[in-house]
C-alpha cells in the first residue's frame, strides 16, 4: 500500500506530487532515537506516520524546554525554517516514541513547493499550525505561574492517573528548573494532592489539580 495513503493530510495531493513521493521509502526510528542536534544542516522535510517525536531546546546553562511534539499530521517548524530560509538547527529532536516516518530530501521538497500548489498550501498550513502551539507556550512560559504550568502537566500527560517521568524531565515539559519542579511536587505530596514514586508521579486528587490548572 502507498505510504502516502497513510497521511490523510496529504489526501488532496495531485497525482504528480504523490507519486513522487510514492518513491520515498518510510523508516522505522525506535524510542530514544536522536534525529537532529543544534548546528546539523537540515536534510529534509519529515513527514510523521505513527510515533512521536519531541523537539527541544537547550539553554546556555543545560536547562532544556519542549518546544513541541511532532505526530502524526503535524509538522517540524525547525525543518521547515532550514528548507526554506538556510538556518540550520536550533534544537534537538528525539524520538518519544517509536516511529515511522518519511524525510522527503530537500531537492525534492523544493520541487514540490514550486510545481505543487496543493503540497505548499500543506506545508505552508502545517507551518502556521505548529508557529501557533509555538506562541501559546511562549505565553504559557511568561505570563502563568510555574504552579499552574505544572498542574496542567501532569493532567494532561498522565495515563491512568500515573505520569512515568523524572523531575528533570517534567521540568523540560513545562520550561522551569528541576530544582523547582521538585518543590512544587513535594508541596503538592503534602497537601495529598499527589503521591511521589521514584520516576513516577500518582495523581490522587485530580480535582484540586484542576483547579490549581485554572488559577493564574
Amino acid at each position: 500500500m502507498s505510504w502516502v495513503a497513510e497521511a490523510p493530510e496529504l489526501a488532496s495531493l495531485d497525482a504528480e506530487a504523490k507519486a513522487q513521493l510514492d518513491r520515498l521509502h518510510p523508516m522505522d526510528a525506535p524510542e530514544g532515537m536522536a534525529l537532529f542536534h543544534p548546528g546539523d544542516v537540515v536534510q529534509g522535510f519529515v513527514i510523521v506516520l505513527s510515533g512521536r517525536i519531541d523537539v527541544f531546546l537547550t539553554g546556555p546553562t543545560g536547562r532544556e524546554i519542549l518546544l513541541y511534539a511532532v505526530e502524526p499530521g503535524q509538522s517540524c517548524v525547525q525543518s521547515t525554517l532550514g528548507l526554506l530560509g538556510g538556518e540550520e538547527y536550533s534544537g534537538e529532536a528525539v524520538v518519544r516514541r517509536a516511529a515511522r516516518l518519511v524525510l522527503i530530501p530537500r531537492a525534492t521538497f523544493l520541487n514540490l513547493m514550486d510545481r505543487s500548489e496543493t503540497f505548499r498550501s500543506f506545508v505552508f498550513t502545517a507551518f502556521a499550525t505548529r508557529m501557533q502551539s509555538v506562541m501559546h507556550l511562549l505565553e504559557k512560559v511568561a505570563f502563568q505561574r510555574v504552579e499552574a504550568r505544572l498542574a496542567q502537566c501532569l493532567l494532561d500527560r498522565a495515563e491512568q492517573g500515573v505520569l512515568h517521568a523524572t523531575h528533570a524531565e517534567i521540568a523540560t515539559f513545562i520550561g522551569s528548573a528541576r530544582e523547582v519542579v521538585s518543590r512544587r511536587l513535594d508541596a503538592l505530596e503534602r497537601r495529598g494532592v499527589l503521591r511521589l514514586d521514584r520516576g513516577a508521579v500518582h495523581i490522587t486528587d485530580a480535582t484540586t489539580l484542576r483547579e490549581i490548572a485554572r488559577t493564574d
